[in-house]
């Protein structure tokens, strides 16, 4: 039997318990969180509150780190001292490397790297994940298990879990300021703001599917919604003229920047 323990158990770790409810078969699963309060009602969850840390460390064979960047340096000490070198330690805390858990923790840990986004909360996530070598096969598949409880996962390389974060893990709010210019347009000629962004709202989901399943390339789908001499040619050419896709990919390289730069601070 897996046992599977979360320490933390703020909105990210929540939405995974909520999303594992019931799904794992023949799993216990623990969890600790420095607030009390937020264990209150952790059996709802289907999982049992742990008095502490090493608790977790010592009876889990897969441990979920879902804790604030300043608690990582103590929750991994409290790991170690556990003193049990064969867990798979499965980390949502973006923009920490599999060697810097190692490095805190036992050399020859096993570290399944995530770079979930806020849509999980909604069941709806898109989380990058990575692997090496020291995990298995079968504890791959069992993490990845967990981590798509919340949505879809996609596997990178390991050392391409920067560049992601921009991908699916800022991304988010990309797409919000970019429809944050739609729905003040929207306002400023007249249209309630809510009936704006239900319905552009609802035109972000049908493009998404329309991208995923239609077997059409993003400039096939581009082409189809472009009549020659048409409204969209028009507002194209805008976008083309403020060069937005250069401009996108300048915000992704940024992003990828600042992830290295917070990488070598750690």
């Amino acid at each position: 039997m897996n046992k599977l323990g979360f320490i933390g158990v703020g909105n990210m770790g929540r939405a995974i318990l909520n999303g594992i409810n019931g799904k794992l078969g023949n799993t216990a699963v623990f969890a600790y969180d420095a607030a009390p309060e937020k264990l209150k009602d952790i059996a709802s969850l289907g999982a049992t509150a742990a008095d502490s840390i090493r608790e977790i460390a010592e009876k889990c064979n897969f441990i979920l780190l879902a804790v604030k960047p300043q608690q990582l340096d103590g929750v991994l000490s409290e790991i170690k001292a556990a003193g049990n070198n064969s867990a798979v330690i499965i980390s949502i805390c973006a923009g920490i490397s599999a060697e810097y858990i190692r490095e805190r923790t036992f050399p020859e840990a096993k570290v399944v790297p995530v770079m979930p986004n806020t849509p999980m909360m909604l069941g709806a996530g898109a989380s990058a994940m990575s692997r090496d070598d020291k995990v298995s096969d079968e504890e791959f598949a069992f993490a990845r298990k967990i981590i798509g409880s919340c949505g879809i996962t996609e596997v990178v390389p390991m050392d391409k879990m920067k560049e992601v974060i921009a991908v699916n893990g800022s991304s988010p709010a990309f797409i919000y300021l970019y429809a944050k210019g739609f729905i003040d347009y929207a306002d400023s000629v007249g249209i309630d703001r809510d009936a704006a962004l239900r319905l552009f709202a609802q035109t972000l989901i049908g493009s998404a599917r329309m991208m995923t399943e239609s077997g059409m390339t993003v400039d096939e789908l581009i082409k189809q919604v472009s009549s020659p001499g048409g409204t969209t040619l028009a507002g194209l050419d805008k976008l083309y003229e403020g060069r937005l896709t250069d401009v996108a990919q300048e915000a992704c390289r940024a992003c990828t920047k600042r992830a290295y730069e917070l990488g070598e601070k750690k």
